[in-house]
């Protein structure tokens, strides 16, 4: 008698929610640390030095017994891991000092759109008339909520949606260029590695450009830190794969949306952010387009 697949369709769909809540919270916390005068170089290297000790263990679960990197896979980790957790960690934390939370993930969560940019600037791949209307639907939904964002908060809002959307710019090229190492090196041995260099980059940065007295922060930016390390950087990078294992990459991706609107709520709930139409028809528009551009043309719901 078949094994039925409702309870692994049903855990992986609850595994990738939970993920993408997680990776949610992300500005929440990073938003309620600014509240005590840190700046983006100290906080984005306490979080990646709490996280340091997770990802050096993930890259050793998941690189046992296997072969060893070579010079090439070593320089593909560096460069990987230098633009898509470093650089775009960094650039997405200096951001979120001047827009708001929901703004922030609304601009992160065009990455898909981003990707499909950049393979048709840099690979000459086709972007379909499908895409095309739904990647414009997306950017119609950023753009007003941007729009409502300046109109309250003036250049800040410019300068920090400009930072975040380099922020996604360079996650996209991370996700570009990491297709054949995924192959070669397996998705979370590569993530391990990367974000361990990432790690590293982000304490070094802090090391050249603040002086050690700038290391005494208050006990609640810590504890902050150190939470967002766990739950919202370690812990969805595990449920996201574990999501993935279970029901493929493609529906976990669509259960993704969740992460947006989890964003949005607990900015409300905890940032007392605005709650208006311009903002919820921001949103369902990013929803909408990011929806139908990850959607294999011609499938039919089951």
């Amino acid at each position: 008698m078949a094994v039925s697949p409702a309870p692994q369709l049903s855990t992986g769909l609850l595994l990738a929610m939970a993920g993408s809540i997680a990776f949610s919270g992300k500005a929440i916390i990073v938003k309620l640390a600014y509240r005590y005068g840190v700046d983006a170089v100290t906080l984005v290297m306490y979080r990646m030095l709490f996280a340091l000790p997770w990802f050096v263990l993930m890259a050793w679960w998941a690189g046992r017994g296997k072969a060893a990197l070579t010079r090439r896979d070593w320089l593909g980790v560096v460069g990987l891991g230098f633009c898509g957790y470093y650089l775009s960690s960094f650039l997405d934390f200096w951001g979120l000092e001047y827009i708001s939370a929901s703004l922030e993930r609304l601009i992160l969560y065009l990455n898909p759109t981003l990707v499909l940019v950049l393979g048709w600037v840099l690979f000459k791949k086709r972007i379909t008339h499908r895409q095309g209307v739904a990647m414009a639907i997306s950017y119609a939904g950023v753009l007003l909520v941007f729009g409502h964002e300046v109109s309250l908060a003036g250049t800040h809002a410019a300068l920090g949606a400009f930072l975040v959307l380099l922020s996604a710019i360079t996650y996209a090229t991370y996700l570009t260029y990491s297709g054949q190492m995924v192959q070669r090196l397996g998705a979370l041995r590569l993530a391990g590695l990367a974000t361990t260099v990432a790690c590293f980059f982000c304490i070094l940065q802090f090391a050249l450009l603040k002086p050690m007295a700038s290391a005494q922060v208050p006990e609640q930016v810590l504890w902050l830190s150190l939470l967002n390390a766990i739950a919202c950087t370690v812990l969805p990078v595990l449920l996201v794969m574990m999501a993935i294992e279970r029901i493929g990459p493609g529906l976990t991706a669509q259960t993704g949306m969740i992460g947006p609107m989890s964003t949005l709520l607990m900015g409300v709930w905890l940032l007392d952010e605005p709650f208006n139409i311009w903002i919820i028809a921001g949103t369902l528009l990013v929803l909408s387009g990011v929806f139908w551009v990850t959607r294999p043309a011609g499938r039919v719901p089951s």
